[in-house]
């Protein structure tokens, strides 16, 4: 994972470049790609056009943009892009509670929309010590049902310290596959990537004991970036909406 230079490098300047297309996408791009050129040239010119759009949109949809992460081992980063649509207190999921033992944690909610980024990522940099994949329905992932009835995979990374997160993917409406990029036993950074899920959906991040978050609902999160919550510190904020 790329760390930007400190402050008293002599790099200064970051330049905006074209998100990248995640490998897992690419394949989708092209069989889009492939429609489009058929449909145009055997088809309709008309339809082909249309079709354009439904190829960017893949594209779109499977975009990897850079992010930049806090290097500060008390924070805790969004792991997903979206709006924030639920912050409730709840038990760890069963899957969980040989991790994260009994109590309650402050559950976090995010949304992806298909216009969002799916990439997720780690919210904190320590060990995978569990992954949990659960089948389950596909009602609309915005329900708070769907942390329970959805088809789902849980996570749990344990810090150097001892401190545990969990968060879960969610499929939702139209998601259809849950995809992870790492196993069981190994060392993640904050904010690095790892998984996917296609098409739309929610991720769930479960705070410690003690901490509370820093998210108001209705806001937005930009995964790897958007401090969540730091540890130990409950800030119970409050929020209007305009």
């Amino acid at each position: 994972m790329a760390h930007l230079p400190n402050p008293d490098s002599n790099l200064t300047n970051i330049k905006w470049r074209f998100p990248s297309v995640h490998p897992e996408g690419r394949k989708y791009v092209m069989i889009a790609g492939g429609v489009t050129l058929l449909t145009y040239l055997l088809v309709s010119h008309f339809i082909g056009w249309l079709l354009v759009g439904l190829t960017i949109w893949v594209a779109a949809f499977f975009r990897d943009p850079i992010r930049t992460t806090p290097l500060n081992p008390r924070l805790i980063v969004a792991p997903a892009d979206g709006l924030v649509t639920h912050i409730v207190r709840v038990p760890a999921p069963p899957e969980l509670r040989a991790e994260l033992r009994e109590g309650e944690f402050t559950r976090v909610s995010i949304f992806m929309s298909v216009f969002d980024v799916h990439i997720n990522r780690s919210p904190i940099a320590g060990r995978v010590r569990r992954i949990a994949y659960v089948p389950g329905k596909f009602v609309n992932a915005d329900l708070d049902k769907a942390s329970e009835d959805n088809e789902r995979q849980h996570f749990v990374v344990e810090s150097v310290d001892g401190v545990k997160v969990g968060f879960t993917q969610i499929a939702g409406l139209v998601a259809r596959r849950i995809l992870s990029f790492v196993a069981e036993g190994d060392q993640v950074v904050a904010g690095e990537r790892i998984g996917l899920i296609r098409f739309g959906s929610r991720v769930d991040v479960f705070l410690p004991a003690g901490t509370g978050t820093r998210l108001l609902l209705g806001q937005r999160s930009i995964a790897g970036e958007t401090v969540v919550a730091e540890l130990g510190v409950d800030p119970r904020l409050a929020g209007s909406v305009q």
